[in-house]
């Protein structure tokens, strides 16, 4: 089994190339989805972050905009928050692993690759890559986003030259989305070819 680790920075259309790969029959384990799982409504982590970060969540799971106040802009707390929800989603991701190890090919779906330390645990990289000025308008264009949290986010995350310098595998998202799975089957194919599957 491949495990290919797939990232970009925000507004590069990785969730989109994402369901692309699930839609091509590799197995996706999406980092984020299973955040707002475990902090969802009856998640394991709700109480936790309650009790860290407290009044930060309801009945319906975690606030994110709550929670977000209460660790924007201090690095301690973040530090607390990152121990509370980074090995609830290391245990998830074994078991997602272990569930499909008869697969050719899976593919670990994670914002912070590079940042938080998981391209250690792939055995390829795939970078998810626009125009600048693309990424831009389209995150922009989302609501409730400012250019001042937009470039925020930015400077948390690795810049995108170097991104794309570290990977194995670009697949750019500017052009039109059937260029986007081109670029996907092709990934799949030189890595499914490689180990003769």
């Amino acid at each position: 089994m491949i495990i290919l680790g797939l990232t970009g920075s925000i507004g590069m259309g990785k969730s989109t190339v994402a369901a692309m790969f699930a839609g091509e029959g590799a197995p996706v384990f999406d980092a984020d989805a299973e955040v707002h799982k475990l902090q969802g409504a009856g998640g394991r982590l709700v109480a936790e972050i309650e009790a860290a970060f407290p009044d930060t969540t309801s009945e319906l799971g975690v606030n994110r905009t709550l929670l977000g106040e209460a660790v924007f802009g201090n690095p301690a707390a973040f530090k607390r928050l990152e121990a509370i929800v980074h090995p609830a989603v290391a245990h998830e991701r074994s078991v997602f692993l272990e569930s499909n190890r008869g697969s050719p090919l899976v593919v670990l779906d994670v914002p912070l690759l590079f940042e938080a330390g998981g391209w250690r645990q792939v055995d390829k990289i795939a970078v998810v890559s626009a125009p600048a000025e693309v990424q831009r308008a389209r995150v922009l264009a989302r609501p409730g986003m400012t250019v001042e949290r937009f470039e925020s986010i930015l400077a948390k995350q690795l810049p995108d030259p170097d991104k794309r310098a570290r990977a194995d595998f670009v697949i750019p998202t500017g052009g039109s989305l059937e260029e986007t799975r081109d670029s996907v089957r092709a990934v799949i194919a030189c890595l499914t070819r490689a180990e003769g599957r």
